[in-house]
């Protein structure tokens, strides 16, 4: 069994894309309001992807915990850089490049991952090391295994880090009801 074909190649990188933008899409989509920015992000990732294609190993998991790592990396770097720019800066960039329909139906998709975004707020009082292993389990559907490869932790690591994450909020009061982060 052969190496898969690389993802610089046009057609295997073509088929990666449609595979996998909508994931990238809607990952991003729960951790930003901006629908220039959620576009701009999802964009990045697949830029990465081409550049660091050759370090991608597939026997370490899904193609989609990989790519929810590089997703993350470029949120947070993001939010650094955000935080350096001015508002005015902000508020320029990148911004000629979405006509009203794509506008349109990024801000529908922001609508719908409110809910999303209000528990990633509310998250943001964890530890990051505890906090992201809980969003790629619990908010993103990854198993612990794929989340310790997207995090590039041990998988015993990544459980002791989602206990840690699940018990310091059951001990938070929630404002709603959230499912998905009741301990077993």
């Amino acid at each position: 069994m052969g190496r898969p074909p690389p993802l610089t190649d046009p057609e295997v990188f073509t088929a990666f894309y449609r595979a996998h933008v909508d994931a990238v899409l809607h990952f991003v989509t729960r951790r930003v309001d901006d629908p220039h920015l959620a576009a701009d992000i999802t964009a990045e990732v697949f830029f990465a992807v081409i550049a660091s294609a050759a370090t991608y190993e597939p026997a370490r998991g899904k193609p989609v915990a990989w790519l929810y790592g590089i997703a993350r990396n470029h949120i947070v770097d993001d939010a650094r850089r955000r935080a350096r720019e001015t508002a005015g800066r902000r508020r320029v960039a990148g911004r000629r490049l979405l006509d009203d329909d794509d506008i349109g139906r990024l801000e529908e998709r922001i609508d719908a991952n409110r809910a999303a975004r209000d528990l990633h707020r509310r998250l943001q009082r964890l530890p990051e090391s505890e906090r992201a292993v809980l969003e790629l389990v619990a908010v993103d559907g990854l198993t612990v295994t794929e989340a310790a490869a997207a995090l590039r932790i041990r998988p015993g690591a990544a459980r002791a880090r989602l206990f840690r994450a699940r018990r310091a909020l059951a001990d938070t009061p929630a404002p709603v009801e959230e499912p998905c982060l009741r301990m077993p």
